[in-house]
């Protein structure tokens, strides 16, 4: 087996590696300091397509967390950034909040009801019945599906919550139509995302909480992965899957001396 190079990037997942409901892991701020002392390239990744990374930077920063703006990479930037590679300047029915719509417009979609080219799902607090059956005629009359992730769950304080995936489900079982997802664990979330920092897969690592997105879309990518057991994984999970992560550990506390 040839012998791994140096890593010079990273990328993490922010929920359940850096924070857990809304407070800080320990050992996180010790990381992205150490990250941000060493200049290397670095990421951090979220499924999550509610938040701009301005609200993002926001949010990390009341925490303790200073990750710069550009160093924030949602599924609703990886959405973006595929739609704008595949039909530039095109349109969209969006069903999502500020995090995906901004994107889009960054890029110059027009969001429209009106003959769309595609209908674009992203996560959102309050997903409506009429913004599904509106969905749902469009892509019979010929609008491409897309999603911003897979996730079928997400967290809250009181329980999982019904999240992208799920809506997503209910939406390909009334048009026949599955979604391509743009966030992890496609690859193509990863790959931008490196393209953004300058990094190369070889030399980076991506370190997750979770088999089935995070460790899933570095293996893939063709990374170094992580997973940190302070999210939704324990060691005895990881058994279940037919791949493995390069190392577990128990927290980012005990990656920071790898930086």
């Amino acid at each position: 087996m040839a012998e791994r190079k140096p890593i010079e990037s990273w990328l993490t997942d922010m929920d359940g590696v850096l924070i857990h409901e809304g407070t800080p892991i320990p050992g996180a701020d010790a990381f992205i300091n150490r990250l941000r002392e060493s200049g290397k390239p670095f990421l951090v990744l979220t499924n999550n397509s509610i938040y701009t990374p301005r609200d993002l930077q926001a949010r990390l920063s009341r925490m303790g967390l200073e990750v710069p703006v550009e160093n924030i990479w949602t599924s609703a930037l990886a959405t973006a950034k595929f739609l704008d590679d595949q039909r530039p300047g095109g349109t969209a029915y969006v069903i999502g909040e500020a995090g995906l719509t901004t994107a889009l417009h960054d890029i110059g979609y027009i969001l429209t009801d009106h003959e769309p080219d595609y209908v674009v799902l992203g996560e959102t607090r309050t997903y409506s019945f009429e913004a599904m059956t509106k969905a749902v005629r469009l892509i019979n009359a010929g609008a491409r599906f897309i999603c911003t992730n897979p996730d079928e769950t997400g967290p809250s304080t009181e329980g999982p919550l019904p999240a992208t995936g799920a809506v997503a489900a209910l939406i390909t079982k009334a048009t026949g139509k599955k979604p391509y997802f743009a966030g992890k664990p496609n690859p193509l979330m990863m790959r931008t995302g490196l393209n953004a920092i300058g990094a190369h897969s070889e030399t980076s690592a991506m370190i997750g909480d979770r088999m089935d997105t995070d460790i899933l879309a570095g293996l893939e990518a063709g990374m170094q992965t992580f997973l940190v057991l302070t999210g939704l994984t324990s060691v005895a999970d990881t058994e279940k899957f037919p791949f493995r992560p390069t190392k577990t550990v128990k927290s980012i506390a005990d990656l920071v001396e790898l930086v």
